[in-house]
């Protein structure tokens, strides 16, 4: 927002007051040494600053003795003026009249007049750009004694270009919504269109962008202005809901950043299921910035990621009002710190700069990765000419990200799509290009994103909650859609346990991997590896290197050699790795490598190849023993599996603790008790400090559950020991 630089003359000689003949000389006041630059605010509200002015040649240039009806005519003749000629404007100081405190006098400066103070730059975490070269160009006017304000002072050269009529739009003074313009745009963002989007129609009915009077960064901040608009006062009801849930959930948490009531700050929640829902399936998660496209009237962000059916999940949810960049990052080390402080390995967003930003300071570990289906929505802004006047652009650019197998083949393909459609100068291609690892399939493939396919990869943020939040929804009715989509995804996730758990599926070979899969996995991750383990049958695995402890295999379908993966495989160790990196990115062991399992005579998964979040029991704390997987036990995930069922139990202890003073005393003394019961324990054999792997990232893990009690009494699971007690 603008700050207003007001230094009140009343203590300057300037000469009297009702002597309207006496010229303003401020050139030795000015306030050199402030740094702010003071333009007219881009959305003003009063439409009537840009209507024309009294005077009506509109090529008119201004002159000592020119008078106006009002200062403010004044200001806007000058703007006027300004924009024909190629600068921008900005009010600078005046003078107030010591019988009655009004303004008398006015001085309307070039926007480059002044000088940043020295060594402020070190204030900013950005080095600002240098916009003060002290211009010297000015209208000082000044009210007469017949109530009409007359140009007493005029410089007219400038020290520094003037701007083209091309780009003079873009000058700060003469950016402006207005109403009209706000009219179209509430119109359009109501109907969900984005401010890439809004832009295009006002630039199309306004004839060019010249003509539209406001830049994007206007539209997006008047869009943003209007939508907090909507939420009124409601944000009380959010509060209430959030304090009335915590009152009945000790595992529900919330957060508030600023003001939220008053339409400037940030809030976030997530309950007790969620909290634990991410200590399972935690790997991965999607920042959900669907509202930012403003396909709904709240600033609405979950946290999401894909349980153990491939089905969204709910790890929190945002609402919020302020977007800069230390706003981003609150949220994200908020969020952290209700997930137990364990980053994800992977992360889905959009590209935004903040967010990117808020990212890397937030979660330094975890791989960034941009929302496909954002890229692809801009693409259609940023390259409609070539959309509409090559039909065949748009599948050729499709096919060249979403089909590339390898890093070469797409290398290959954007530099011959670049050419047949001489698109090598394009900015924005260049800089979607500079950023391709962090969106174009093959290039993320080594990282876990939880997704079935490498090749299909993200084409939209999943959001939790499509079909219960959307351009219709108001902050009113937000807290009654997120509890109906809450409930409605819980019973898809029971449906989908129950189908597991009743359905078993048919098996289609005699394998007694296949056999094995089918006890260990989901119904639907099931189905996947069974796809994966019968298209097995029609490829061939031959050994191209065979030096050393590992064998190298060529991979590839009958038929389609041209197509060829290759397999590196460990017999001792029975690992193998292979170039399409599918089990990396989703947890699923691909086909090239079951071939290779196949050829090895190879019968059953090895342990490393079972992911648990993708298992029957990944929520259950059981862990996969030697006789549910027909393997070793894994000793590092057992650990993981105790902690998290300790987790679980520690909810209800704590839940039924604290239901009375009577039960919270016999429950602290059964704390008490088990506590020295471990400590016994401990002295008779303590295990060391180890380090496992979760779902794919690593975490430290003490044994101690003392310390695990110091820093969370959830760690702490005793429930059947207060059980005992309570019944006694």
């Amino acid at each position: 927002m603008d700050h207003l630089n007001v230094i009140p003359f009343d203590n300057i000689n300037m000469g009297s007051e009702d002597d309207p003949s006496t010229a303003l000389h401020l050139q030795h006041h000015q306030p050199h040494n402030l740094d702010f630059d003071f333009d007219y605010p881009n959305n003003n509200n009063d439409d009537d600053l840009l209507e024309p002015t009294s005077l009506s040649d509109p090529n008119l240039d201004p002159y000592e003795g020119m008078e106006f009806d009002s200062e403010q005519s004044a200001r806007i003749f000058y703007n006027s003026y300004a924009r024909r000629v190629g600068f921008s404007t900005r009010v600078s100081v005046y003078q107030r009249s010591r019988r009655d405190g009004s303004i008398i006098c006015r001085q309307i400066v070039c926007s480059r007049e002044g000088f940043r103070r020295e060594g402020n730059e070190n204030r900013s975490k950005r080095q600002r750009t240098v916009t003060r070269v002290g211009c010297k160009a000015q209208m000082t006017v000044k009210k007469q004694s017949s109530g009409k304000w007359a140009v007493t002072k005029l410089v007219e050269d400038h020290n520094h270009e003037l701007v083209p009529p091309d780009k003079v739009h873009s000058l700060r003074s003469h950016r402006h919504v207005s109403g009209s313009a706000r009219s179209l745009i509430d119109t359009l963002q109501a109907a969900g269109m984005g401010p890439s989007g809004v832009m295009s129609v006002l630039i199309r009915e306004s004839g060019g962008i010249n003509n539209v009077g406001f830049t994007k960064v206007d539209c997006q901040n008047y869009m943003s202005t209007s939508r907090q608009r909507t939420l009124g006062p409601g944000g009380q009801a959010v509060f209430d809901y959030l304090k009335q849930m915590q009152a009945e959930d000790p595992g529900f948490f919330y957060a508030v950043q600023g003001d939220f009531e008053n339409s400037t700050g940030n809030v976030f929640w997530a309950d007790a299921n969620a909290r634990m829902n991410y200590s399972f399936f935690g790997d991965t998660i999607t920042f959900d910035t669907t509202y930012r496209t403003n396909r709904y009237r709240v600033p609405f962000a979950p946290f999401t990621g894909w349980n153990h059916h491939g089905q969204p999940l709910l790890f929190g949810c945002a609402l919020l009002l302020n977007e800069s960049e230390s706003s981003f990052v609150w949220l994200f080390e908020t969020w952290l710190a209700a997930m137990s402080g364990r980053c994800p390995i992977s992360i889905t967003t959009d590209q935004d700069r903040i967010i990117r930003a808020a990212v890397s300071q937030a979660f330094p570990g975890t791989r960034l990765r941009f929302c496909k289906w954002n890229v692809f929505r801009e693409a259609q802004e940023k390259l409609s000419h070539e959309y509409h006047s090559h039909p065949t652009f748009e599948p050729e650019f499709h096919r060249c990200i979403n089909m590339a197998e390898s890093i070469d083949e797409f290398e290959s393909c954007w530099e011959s799509l670049l050419q047949r459609f001489d698109l090598s100068d394009n900015e924005w291609l260049q800089s979607m290009y500079n950023a391709r690892q962090q969106w174009v399939p093959v290039y993320l493939q080594d990282t876990f994103f939880g997704e079935m396919s490498i090749l299909q990869g993200s084409d939209s943020i999943n959001s939790y909650f499509d079909g219960y939040i959307n351009a219709s929804t108001n902050i009113h009715n937000l807290i009654k859609q997120y509890e109906k989509a809450m409930a409605i995804r819980h019973e898809k996730e029971v449906k989908a346990d129950y189908d597991t758990l009743n359905s078993p599926p048919i098996l289609k070979t005699p394998s007694p991997m296949e056999k094995q899969a089918a006890n260990l996995y989901t119904r639907r991750i099931f189905m996947k590896f069974q796809e994966e383990l019968v298209e097995t049958l029609a490829y061939l695995a031959t050994v191209v290197d065979d030096i050393g402890s590992a064998i190298t295999y060529q991979v590839a379908k009958f038929g389609e050699d041209h197509k060829v993966h290759h397999v590196r495989f460990n017999a001792f160790e029975k690992r193998a790795s292979c170039s399409c990196q599918m089990f990396e990115f989703s947890g699923i062991i691909c086909r090239h490598i079951l071939a290779v399992f196949r050829v090895k005579n190879v019968l059953t998964l090895p342990s490393n190849y079972i992911l648990k979040r993708w298992t029957r029991n990944a929520k259950s704390g059981v862990v996969l023993d030697e006789h549910t997987l027909g393997l070793p036990c894994n000793t590092q995930e057992s650990l993981a599996a105790r902690s998290e069922n300790l987790r679980q139990e520690a909810i209800k202890y704590v839940e039924e603790g604290a239901e009375s003073e009577h039960i919270y005393n016999v429950a602290m003394d059964a704390l008490h008790e088990a506590i020295r019961k471990v400590a016994a324990a401990k002295m008779r054999g303590s295990a060391p400090v180890q380090t496992t792997v979760v779902n794919g990232s690593q975490q430290l893990l003490s044994c101690s559950l003392v310390s695990y009690l110091c820093k969370d009494l959830f760690l702490l699971g005793l429930h059947r020991i207060i059980v005992l007690n309570l019944k006694m």
